[in-house]
């Protein structure tokens, strides 16, 4: 999957008008970002409330229910900078 795979099925998911009150960032290093603001997803790397730092691969296991969110920051493979509620919240939505 790749970051353009990402950002439509966040769009899809985004598309009920459910959406984030903030702005949320991943960092997937060399492979890009993807930045969701309110309901706007986009591969802008501009500041946002709360950035998650982990590789594309794990990202891609994330959205596929294949790794634990919880189990993937206890384990180191992901990170958050700034908001952690942001990034939480957006857990919830991928879990809808």
């Amino acid at each position: 999957m790749s970051v353009e795979a990402i950002v439509d099925n966040l769009n899809q998911v985004l598309s009920s008008g459910a959406g984030l009150d903030g702005s949320l960032k991943m960092n997937f290093g060399d492979d890009g970002v993807v930045r969701i603001e309110g309901t706007t997803v986009t591969t802008d790397d501009s500041d946002a409330d709360a950035t998650i730092n982990i590789t594309l691969e794990d990202a891609v296991a994330m959205m596929n229910g294949e790794l634990n969110p919880t189990m993937a920051f206890m384990q180191g493979k992901l990170s958050v900078d700034g908001n952690m509620g942001m990034a939480l919240k957006l857990g919830n939505l991928l879990e809808d």
